[in-house]
């Protein structure tokens, strides 16, 4: 079994990110775990797996605590010689909203960075479009945090300085509506170049797809499996009668019909198995297509939101409805 995986290498298509020509491998490997999976030793030995079978986008955050173990894997890739150097990898992280605060932006990153032994990041997006009171971690939906509505002039343009620094060569946004993101873009000097968002066949997030591809920036799914397994994902997507009846006839796994689907509409994803075979699958995606016929099919699947981010509606938040949060997609 082991042998086998390591023996199979993918190729992966790349996206280019229009603000900075960069090139972003489609397909990610996501390592953020809800509740914390294992040890870091778990997320090091998968991390050292994926590269071993191609993946080249790794995605973590501050709040997954993963950065640590990653860094430590691309040491250990490099030193086994499955890659030259770090530069053949596309590491993604991301300013947590305890961080989100202008003077706070710069010591994050730089915190990440050395988490990861990292001299720069390909990508840095802000995790979410609000702030926390400072030194507050984590989203626990008790009141021992205050949310606040983020000052996006002063922490983007401090998230510029971080790209102007050569700290990233990227910087972009995740979980931002369309609203959200034209309030980036009226005040940046350098456009956001990925918004990470909810993307999979139950929430194909049309609208928002078309106004950042018209912008000129790249939608890129987290989730893009319905996100099994954590405190707030379900297996509806995998679960889904239509997406069951394709992937039979086709010979294929639910998983890599979904994963096909988003590639097909233009979007990166970012996927998290720490299964050995399940990652192998989940980059077997490329040398096949959906037809008209099961676009379609997929297409007319009833619509609605996995995560719907609950823990920062409250009456002392700036968000009182999933409404507000959210601007109406929902």
């Amino acid at each position: 079994m082991e042998s086998s995986l390591e023996a199979t290498s993918f190729s992966i298509p790349d996206n280019v990110l229009r603000w900075s020509g960069q090139r972003m491998p489609v397909l990610g490997f996501g390592t953020a775990s809800d509740p914390v999976e294992g040890s870091e030793l778990v997320t090091k030995l998968a991390v050292l797996q994926a590269i071993k079978l191609g993946y080249r986008h790794f995605d973590t955050a501050s709040l997954y605590g993963t950065e640590q173990p990653l860094g430590e894997a691309i040491v250990e890739a490099i030193s086994l010689g499955l890659i030259k150097s770090r530069d053949e990898l596309f590491i993604t992280s991301k300013l947590w909203c305890s961080d989100a605060h202008e003077e706070l932006v710069l010591p994050a990153l730089q915190t990440s960075l050395k988490n990861l032994k990292l001299e720069y990041l390909d990508l840095y997006l802000i995790h979410w479009p609000l702030s926390l009171r400072k030194g507050i971690e984590g989203v626990s939906g008790d009141k021992e945090y205050l949310i606040f509505p983020m000052d996006f002039s002063s922490v983007w343009a401090a998230m510029e300085d971080c790209q102007r620094l050569g700290l990233t060569k990227s910087i972009g946004l995740s979980n931002f509506t369309c609203k959200k993101v034209a309030d980036i873009l009226a005040i940046a000097k350098i456009p956001p170049a990925v918004n990470q968002v909810e993307v999979n066949p139950l929430w194909q997030q049309k609208k928002l797809r078309e106004f950042c591809h018209e912008n000129g920036i790249l939608l890129s799914a987290y989730s893009p499996l319905g996100a099994i397994g954590t405190s707030w994902g379900n297996n509806r997507v995998l679960e889904c009668e239509v997406l069951k009846e394709i992937a039979k006839a086709k010979g294929k796994t639910v998983a890599q019909v979904c994963l096909r689907w988003a590639y097909e509409q233009g979007v990166s994803i970012t996927v998290k198995s720490f299964n050995g075979e399940r990652m192998k699958h989940n980059l077997d995606i490329f040398s096949w297509s959906l037809s008209e016929d099961e676009l379609e099919k997929i297409n007319d699947i009833p619509q609605s939101r996995g995560y719907r981010g609950e823990e920062f509606i409250s009456e002392d938040s700036p968000f009182k409805t999933l409404e507000e949060l959210w601007d109406g997609e929902i």
